[in-house]
C-alpha cells in the first residue's frame, strides 16, 4: 500500500479535532485555525491540507472516523462475537470516535442534504457501510452484497438521527433503539433464508432466469 504523502498525513491529523472545533465554529476555517492550534500544528499548513468547502470537511472527517474504526478492531476482538453482536459493536464504535463532536455531526447531516451534496453524501454512506461490513468480516460477491450494506446503512442512519437527540444516561436510548433494530434486521435475514430455501423462491428463480436467457 502507498504511504500517505505529508499533506495527507496532516489532513488525518487534523481531521477529527476540526470535527471538534465545528461544533463551536461550523464546518469552516475557523475550525481549521482552532485544530490546528489544539495540536500544535503550523495554520497555513493546516489550511492547505484541509478542504476548502465543508462537504470536503465533512468527508475528510468520516473518512477518518473510518480509520479510526478500523484500527480499534483489531481481528481478535471481534473473533469471538456473532454476527449480530458485531454489527452493534461497530455501530457503537462509530458514535463514541463522534462523541466529542456530535453537535457538528448534526450540522454536517444538515449539510450533506443539500441538493448539490447528496451524491457525495450517498458515497459517503455507503462506503461507511462497506467498510464496517469488511471489518465484521463478510466476503460476499452476490446480491447478499449489496442488500447486506443497504440494510446496514438504514440501521446506521437511523441510530445515528437518535443519538443526536439523547439526553440519557450513557446514550442508553440510544442503545435500546440499535438493539431493536438489529433484531429486526435478523428476524428478516431469519426470513430471507427460509426463503431462499423455499419452493417460491425456486420458481422465481426460473421465472427471472427465462426473462434474463428466454427459450430459443
Amino acid at each position: 500500500m502507498e504511504s500517505p504523502s505529508p499533506l495527507e498525513r496532516l489532513r488525518r491529523e487534523l481531521a477529527l479535532a476540526v470535527g471538534e472545533n465545528a461544533v463551536f465554529d461550523g464546518w469552516t476555517r475557523r475550525a481549521v485555525d482552532a485544530a490546528a492550534g489544539q495540536l500544535g500544528l503550523d495554520p497555513v499548513q493546516a489550511r492547505l491540507a484541509m478542504p476548502k468547502t465543508q462537504s470536503g470537511m465533512i468527508d475528510v472527517y468520516i473518512q477518518e472516523v473510518d480509520r479510526g474504526l478500523q484500527a480499534h478492531f483489531i481481528p481478535e476482538r471481534l473473533s469471538s462475537l456473532k454476527i449480530r453482536e458485531k454489527i452493534r459493536a461497530l455501530i457503537w464504535r462509530r458514535l463514541e470516535i463522534m462523541g466529542p463532536a456530535r453537535e457538528a455531526v448534526r450540522r454536517a447531516l444538515a449539510i450533506l442534504a443539500m441538493p448539490q451534496n447528496v451524491p457525495l453524501a450517498l458515497r459517503i454512506g455507503w462506503r461507511s457501510a462497506d467498510l464496517m461490513w469488511r471489518i465484521a468480516g463478510d466476503t460476499s460477491t452476490d446480491f447478499n452484497h449489496y442488500t447486506k450494506r443497504v440494510t446496514l446503512g438504514a440501521v446506521y442512519a437511523s441510530t445515528l438521527l437518535v443519538w443526536l437527540d439523547d439526553q440519557s444516561e450513557g446514550w442508553s436510548d440510544t442503545a435500546a433503539f440499535l438493539d431493536r433494530r438489529i433484531d429486526d434486521v435478523m428476524r428478516f435475514e431469519r426470513f430471507k433464508a427460509d426463503w431462499r430455501g423455499s419452493t417460491d423462491h425456486l420458481s422465481l428463480s426460473r421465472f427471472l432466469g427465462r426473462l434474463r436467457y428466454p427459450p430459443r
